[in-house]
Parts: C-alpha cells; structure tokens; sequence
C-alpha cells in the first residue's frame, strides 16, 4: 500500500480537507493519518473514525495493518496550534 492511494481515498471523502499520510514503520501496512474536516464538527470520536474506516473500506481488511488517526475540525486544529 502506498500513502498515495491512502490520500486519494481521503480526498475523494473528504473534499477540501487537510490530510496528512505517514507509513510509520516503511512497510507500507502501517500508517498514521491527520484529517482536519469541517465535517467533523459536532461529531464524537468514534463517529469520526468510523467515517475515515467506511472511506477506506477493504483497504482496512487486508492491505492496512494498522491506522493511527487524528480526525480534528479546523477549529480543534488551531486550538492545538498544529497548523
């Protein structure tokens, strides 16, 4: 699996969102991901993520090992001064 179809997965979901993709080990089967959606407002954590899993669908079954997401609203993200 490469970050870029992990990206491109995202964007098709999630239109005009930040999204940042690292594979954290080189193997390309574990990845940390960063979504700033405005989607995500008013939405618990569970929710977010089972947006970002239904977004990836059978790539969560078989070619992605492990995620480590952070899903923040815009509002969340600049409170955290991660910009």
């Amino acid at each position: 699996m490469d970050i870029r179809t992990l990206e491109q997965k995202m964007a098709a979901a999630f239109p005009a969102a930040r999204i940042e993709v690292a594979d954290t080990t080189g193997g390309g089967d574990h990845f940390a991901m960063l979504i700033v959606s405005e989607r995500f407002d008013g939405m618990p954590l569970v929710r977010r993520h089972r947006l970002v899993y239904d977004a990836l669908g059978d790539l969560m079954r078989a070619e992605v090992h492990a995620l480590s997401l952070q899903t923040l609203t815009p509002a969340e993200h600049d409170a955290d001064g991660m910009s």
